[in-house]
């Protein structure tokens, strides 16, 4: 931070301003080449014994340079006022080393780096006159009177003609990049574009997406919603057919019937619980029979098997407790059995079955549907858990099994397994006992 702060005079830039940086940057770093420098120059000068008048003017232009320092601290404005004195001094410090010292002594080398010097303090067309007053001071040095060069008119020329060389290579150079800065500015104005696009079309899907999952989220409790209806529409059905036909209606049948739809409410009330905690990591588990929580599946199912001859075989194992979110289980094994059973109704099976089994595993418990309705195709078994896919027509969403998939996967990171036979299916969920 504090280095960033030295070379760019304690100024803040924007993002405008990038070039604007750079300059002070490269400002600040010539005065302190340049001090470091004359420093160098004073102390070797002075053991040397050089004429004193060499080490007043190297003493000056270091005193020049802390005050250039000063200045260019003071405001931004000031980088110009900067620039020219700095462009100034060098100007004056390389032709008095070509005025003064001798041509073995190689210090007019350092001429050559006066175009670099220009190309970042000075604009092109001010550099151009720079460079053709330096040609010129050079050409002049053995005509003129006041001081004895050393330097032939000769090497002077060879000099100049090197120098305009330098200048030339120099100045195509900034021009290609100047070339390639504003290519990338335009790039990066098109980018800005094309970023602002993006992120109007990205908002715009983020709403579309919004309402997509919305209405899936709506889908699928309508699809929940739809069988547990049906049950307490059958068991009112049930009561109100009997009544009509003069039968009487035993109060144990009757406690039956409304503890049955007590029970489907209830289950519809935390369907739209699980629904709303549904992406929540805080929901509560709770412990339960694994036998008990498939009792409890099937008996949603029995007012509707009454009217059909599918009949459900649950082999139950011994009490199993676990851990686990007992709904979203309950609603998996409603939609796997429920599809079961429109299979079976379809096909007109003659024998038609659903068979339910537990495998105990070391730190899971498995679960097997199998029903005997003719197995799923290879065709359909490959798209069965995609959404909106669905092989009963106009009667189905297609959102059952892709529901059920998408819940073992977040809230228990299993999977639905399925395997089919010319004889039926198998589907199997796994469950852990314990979620950590």
């Amino acid at each position: 931070m504090v280095k960033e702060e030295l070379f760019t005079s304690g100024f803040e830039f924007d993002t405008s301003e990038t070039e604007l940086r750079s300059k002070f940057q490269m400002v600040n770093v010539a005065l302190m080449l340049s001090s470091v420098g004359l420093i160098y120059g004073i102390c070797i000068n002075f053991f040397h014994y050089e004429p004193h008048h060499i080490i007043a003017i190297e003493s000056s232009l270091l005193l020049v340079n802390v005050v250039l320092a000063y200045i260019l601290r003071t405001k931004k404005s000031s980088i110009t006022f900067v620039s020219y004195m700095v462009t100034l001094q060098f100007t004056f410090l390389f032709l008095y080393l070509i005025y003064v010292s001798e041509p073995s002594e190689m210090k007019h080398v350092w001429i050559f780096t006066y175009p670099i010097i220009l190309l970042y303090f000075q604009d092109d067309k001010i550099a151009i006159v720079w460079v053709m007053f330096m040609i010129a001071m050079l050409l002049i040095a053995p005509l003129q009177p006041f001081v004895q060069v050393s330097y032939s008119m000769f090497q002077l020329s060879y000099l100049s003609f090197v120098l305009g060389i330098m200048s030339v290579i120099v100045y195509f150079y900034k021009k290609k990049m100047d070339e390639a800065k504003a290519m990338i500015e335009r790039q990066q104005i098109m980018l800005s574009r094309k970023v602002k696009e993006l992120t109007q079309k990205d908002k715009m899907l983020t709403i579309q997406s919004k309402q997509a999952v919305m209405g899936e989220m709506i889908s699928m409790i309508a699809h929940q919603w739809r069988q547990p209806l049906s049950t307490v529409t059958l068991n009112i059905s049930n009561l109100q057919v009997k009544k009509l036909l003069g039968e009487e209606v035993s109060d144990e049948e009757l406690d039956k019937a409304l503890e049955n739809i007590s029970d489907t409410v209830v289950y519809l009330s935390e369907t739209i619980d699980d629904f709303q905690t549904y992406f929540r990591p805080d929901k509560e588990l709770s412990s339960i029979d694994i036998n008990e929580l498939i009792v409890k599946a099937i008996s949603f199912v029995q007012p509707r098997l009454k009217k059909t001859t599918v009949e459900i075989k649950f082999f139950q194992q011994q009490r199993l407790i676990v851990n686990i979110y007992a709904n979203e289980v309950i609603q998996v094994l409603l939609n796997i059995i429920n599809n079961a059973i429109d299979e079976l109704i379809s096909r007109k099976i003659k024998y038609p079955k659903v068979t339910i089994n537990i495998f105990n595993r070391e730190q899971e418990v498995a679960i097997s549907i199998a029903d005997n309705a003719g197995g799923i195709s290879q065709e359909n078994i490959d798209a069965i858990f995609e959404p909106y896919f669905s092989t009963k027509g106009k009667n189905g969403t297609g959102l059952g099994l892709y529901m059920s998939q998408m819940i073992m996967q977040k809230q228990f990171h299993t999977k639905i397994d399925v395997k089919s036979t010319n004889y039926g299916s198998v589907f199997t969920i796994v469950v852990p006992k314990k979620l950590a």
